[in-house]
């Protein structure tokens, strides 16, 4: 089965922690909210510390066009971008040795913070030295589920093509949709949350000499994938695209819909494979929000500690939508994971959807 070989993070430049985000909040939001102080204290339950996002807090505090976002959305895609592909295939913490650039045989481009065409990927390989039939696939618009679906979908190009290598490319850059004139709770809420981020993976097929390349004595392979969509819940989140740009769509209900909805969707997953949630040894899930991993342990009657990275991950850099899997991802493939243990990795993203999938270290 296809393996997940290497994974690196490009970090963007500017370092925002969450006490500078809730006073920019405050003087933003304050006129609109007689409560205000009671809706900022998101900004301290959620336990974010930091973030980081490709502009300095000074940026937000004025008025920016949908043209002059998109612009430094493709301007900062393509540099982080570039970035988190070179670490991704130069990584000697998982490689023994270098990838070249020639060898790769696909991108899979994840995004859903920004509009280009040509896609970022297609700059990107104007950029390193990409053979150029290498194949893009850029997939916009699966929000946080982005990371693992990316994934899936890589998964899947390697079992049709078992000498395949790869690259699943994730960057958000959410702070680049940010709305100052949208004093809506769904955008203090996003204000809270929401961070820039990009991460890329590399997959390889059966056919791969993965001896020859890899470091760690075991690395997860991808054993089978999950995609679900609830049907009627298009409101759930998302954007509203509207002539300033894109307007966060975020319900309140979320944490309530997981509890609801995650456990039957993961344990019919795991009973097609002869699995129970007690047999799984490493949750390896997205972390939309605190009140997320909350419910991912409430719905999964899982013990906390197996959300311990994704909490961990969330502090330190909040939710980066699709890339923020591959963060917690990159965590577990650091360790020292035994042979034949089985991971479960999740995320949830609009439409609403589900995305699983089941790794074995080998």
């Amino acid at each position: 089965m296809p393996t997940i070989i290497s994974i690196a993070e490009a970090i963007p430049p500017f370092e925002i922690k969450q006490e500078q985000a809730s006073k920019f909040a405050r003087q933003l939001f304050s006129d609109s909210f007689r409560d205000i102080e009671r809706l900022l204290k998101a900004f301290q339950n959620g336990q974010i510390e930091k973030r980081h996002f490709v502009n300095d807090i000074v940026w937000f505090q004025e008025n920016h066009s949908f043209e002059e976002k998109n612009n430094a959305y493709i301007e900062s895609a393509t540099t982080l971008g570039i970035e988190a592909i070179e670490k991704c295939l130069k990584n000697s913490v998982f490689l023994k040795e270098n990838i070249p650039y020639e060898e790769i045989d696909a991108i899979f481009y994840i995004s859903t913070t920004g509009i280009a065409t040509p896609s970022v990927e297609a700059r990107i390989m104007n950029s390193l030295p990409f053979r150029s039939q290498t194949k893009r696939v850029p997939i916009w618009g699966l929000g946080c589920a982005g990371g693992a679906a990316g994934l899936s979908r890589a998964f899947e190009y390697c079992l049709a093509f078992p000498n395949a290598k790869v690259l699943v490319l994730s960057v958000e850059l959410c702070s680049l949709t940010f709305q100052r004139n949208d004093l809506s709770k769904s955008n203090l809420i996003g204000t809270s949350l929401f961070a820039d981020g990009v991460a890329c993976a590399l997959i390889c097929g059966d056919n791969v000499n993965m001896a020859g390349i890899k470091k760690k004595a075991a690395s997860p392979m991808i054993l089978t994938t999950q995609s679900m969509l609830m049907p009627n819940s298009l409101d759930v989140m998302g954007w509203d695209v509207k002539n300033s740009g894109l307007y966060v769509v975020f319900s309140r209900d979320i944490p309530h819909i997981i509890e609801d909805w995650l456990k039957p969707n993961v344990s019919g997953f795991l009973e097609e494979n002869d699995l129970t949630i007690e047999q799984i040894d490493y949750f390896i899930a997205h972390p939309g929000g605190k009140k997320v991993i909350d419910a991912y342990v409430r719905s999964l009657e899982i013990p906390s500690k197996m959300t311990e990275v994704s909490l961990e991950v969330l502090k330190q850099y909040g939710n980066m939508s699709s890339a923020t899997v591959l963060y917690v991802l990159k965590r577990y493939m650091e360790m020292d994971i035994s042979e034949g243990s089985i991971g479960l990795c999740t995320a949830l993203g609009p439409g609403f959807s589900s995305e699983l999938l089941l790794l074995r270290w080998n």
